[in-house]
């Protein structure tokens, strides 16, 4: 019996270890070929996971990355990281730069002002993508008082995009990527409570901010029809990042679970694809106010597209980020 059980124990880890393989090298595959060489990309979040990986590889494809972070020291050596994996010579030679400006979403001032210096110092920008997320964390509140996951998630970037809507309307052809999520199904734009003062499940508002993530790509996409600036939102897959760091697993769960997310969750290159396909395939070109999952227009729910409530949430929005008084 144990001799079986380590019989079907290896070949079922070979199994594994196949389908993985298959899955990189479709991967590589996408991502043959492309080039950003001349183009300047934005990413929030760019110090770990998927936006980490997104960074590494638009680099890779010679192009200006600026990485937006919360925190500082760790995007720098996520950045020196990054140059030792690729090789110096990714930056010296081909054309691609790696840069770090602080960035945090938490704080609308923070965004200003990393708005107000790329403002100044970027003559283009080709690329913006919305990436960084928190996940399900226990009530707390942004420095300007908004609920954690929807000041964040959503108003945050929010802000961010309209203060850099006009250099990307310089810049195009130029494109904008809003990372979002499938559990934006279980989420629901509750205009009576968006600050969940009234209650808060944290699983429910972080559904609800990757809907208001989907909204506003739609509606942002069509206030930009004929400007040359598309909008296009997805989602990643299950992914192994640290976003789930609020996230309590039992610890005698702990082995299983991290069996089967090895096993089974996309590593954080697999999960970033979506986000660098949209970035820079040319078979994308002119597509705006899609959704996308591995590379692919997928169907949205009803409430997805509820122009109404995404124009209303935009309204509300402005006024909440201070674009309007």
């Amino acid at each position: 019996m144990a001799a079986a059980a380590t019989v079907l124990a290896l070949g079922g880890g070979l199994l594994l270890a196949a389908w993985r393989w298959l899955r990189g090298a479709a991967r590589a595959a996408a991502g043959a070929g492309a080039s950003m060489r001349g183009k300047t990309v934005i990413i929030t979040g760019a110090n770990s996971g998927l936006g980490r990986a997104a960074a590494a590889e638009l680099l890779r494809m010679r192009a200006r990355v600026i990485m937006g972070c919360r925190d500082r020291a760790r995007a720098e050596r996520a950045a020196r990281e990054i140059r030792a994996e690729l090789g110096e010579r990714a930056e010296a030679e081909g054309g691609g730069e790696l840069v770090v400006r602080e960035l945090d979403l938490a704080s609308l001032r923070s965004v200003r002002a990393f708005c107000h210096r790329v403002l100044q110092e970027e003559p283009r920008l080709d690329v913006l993508i919305n990436n960084a997320g928190i996940f399900q964390c226990p009530y707390m509140k942004t420095e300007d008082g908004f609920e954690m996951q929807f000041g964040v998630n959503h108003l945050g970037h929010f802000l961010l995009t309209n203060l850099l809507l006009g250099l990307l309307k310089n810049s195009a052809p130029s494109r904008i990527v809003v990372v979002s999520s499938k559990l934006y199904k279980y989420g629901e734009i509750n205009f009576e409570d968006l600050n969940s003062e009234i209650s808060y499940n944290k699983s429910f508002c972080y559904s609800r901010s990757k809907l208001a993530n989907i909204l506003f790509a739609r509606e942002l996409a069509r206030r930009l029809e004929g400007t040359g600036v598309t909008v296009n939102s997805l989602h990643p897959g299950i992914v192994r990042t640290n976003l789930g760091r609020y996230v309590n697993i039992p610890l005698l769960a702990k082995p299983l679970f991290n069996l089967v997310s090895w096993a089974f969750f996309k590593t954080p290159l697999e999960g970033a694809q979506t986000s660098i396909y949209l970035a820079s395939s040319p078979d994308v070109e002119g597509v705006s106010g899609k959704y996308f999952g591995d590379c692919k227009e997928e169907e949205l729910l009803p409430k997805a597209m509820d122009d109404l409530v995404a124009r209303k949430l935009w309204d509300i929005s402005e006024v909440m980020v201070g674009l309007l008084k």
